[in-house]
């Protein structure tokens, strides 16, 4: 069960898509330009490992047939 403590602060995302840039400095876009191709490469590896478990799975479900 998942609880909500109203003492714990939001924690607000580090960058929003489609927020506005224009009072970023170039330091602060590159951090973000880190973050979001980092959170791509996560993206990524999830997409690979459920790609390969389809694969697993279509694999065990053929060799049944």
């Amino acid at each position: 069960m998942v609880s909500f403590d109203p003492d714990r602060p939001i924690k607000k995302p580090e960058h929003e898509v489609g927020c506005d840039l224009s009072l970023l400095s170039v330091d602060e876009l590159q951090k973000r330009i880190t973050l979001l191709e980092e959170e791509i490469i996560r993206l990524k590896m999830a997409c690979d490992s459920k790609e390969a478990g389809k694969k697993a799975a279509e694999s065990l479900f053929k060799a049944s047939k």
